[in-house]
């Protein structure tokens, strides 16, 4: 089975990394490794989902059976504690469209996507692709929205709740999930919890905590393949 794992950044990863066995460099931020019975190949894009839709258009001519997205993320919803590893099954490009005035216009509004023409539904990105891998079918699932610029002022993060009502709020993840399911490639966004979304207090945020529960997570999954 051949493996595609997705991250924004090596650190988030770095502890999964040391479990798996090296092989060789495809490029810089391509490598190969091997799990047990598994081929892992790991793609680092770089923050923002511009670079990972860039970068996953490169590799995506390559066969994969299966890929999955790691990283940590924002949440809006008190249900979520800090170190919480999530499953995001359905993502939201909130930035896509115009202001008028006060007022925001989506894309989908504007009349240049259908909301419901795949890969979207009512506007959401929906991973319909699932997996039986036994571990992931027990992680928690959410609402994800992916944005360029993180919340963190009251009043803007009150319009998206209102909007949206978001539960998990990540820079890469609808981008990810686009791809792969425009290739029809089954996937997973799985997503640690390293903050609220709260007005910027860095005090608060945990990044040690999720990026170890988020490797745990992350080995258990290969474990289950």
């Amino acid at each position: 089975m051949k493996l595609l794992i997705v991250a924004a950044t090596g650190f988030e990863i770095e502890p999964l990394l040391n479990s798996l066995i090296f092989q060789k460099e495809i490029k810089p931020n391509l490598k190969c490794y091997v799990f047990k019975h598994l081929q892992v190949e790991i793609l680092i894009t770089g923050v923002g989902m511009v670079a990972t839709a860039f970068e996953l258009g490169k590799v995506m001519s390559s066969k994969y059976d299966f890929a999955l997205n790691l990283g940590i993320a924002g949440s809006f919803a008190n249900k979520f504690n800090i170190g919480d590893v999530i499953e995001i099954n359905q993502d939201h490009f909130i930035e896509l469209g115009a202001e008028n005035d006060q007022d925001f216009i989506s894309i989908f509004e504007l009349g240049f996507l259908n909301p419901n023409v795949f890969p979207f539904s009512d506007g959401f990105i929906k991973n319909s692709l699932t997996s039986t891998n036994p571990f992931l079918q027990q992680i928690k699932k959410a609402k994800g929205i992916t944005v360029n610029k993180v919340h963190g002022n009251e009043k803007s993060i009150k319009k998206t709740i209102a909007s949206y009502d978001p539960e998990i709020e990540s820079m890469e993840g609808a981008a990810f999930l686009y791809a792969c399911l425009l290739e029809k490639l089954p996937c997973a966004q799985i997503r640690a919890i390293s903050n609220l979304v709260e007005k910027r207090n860095r005090d608060n945020w945990n990044i040690p905590l999720a990026i170890e529960k988020l490797n745990i997570s992350a080995l258990k999954i290969l474990e289950n393949f």
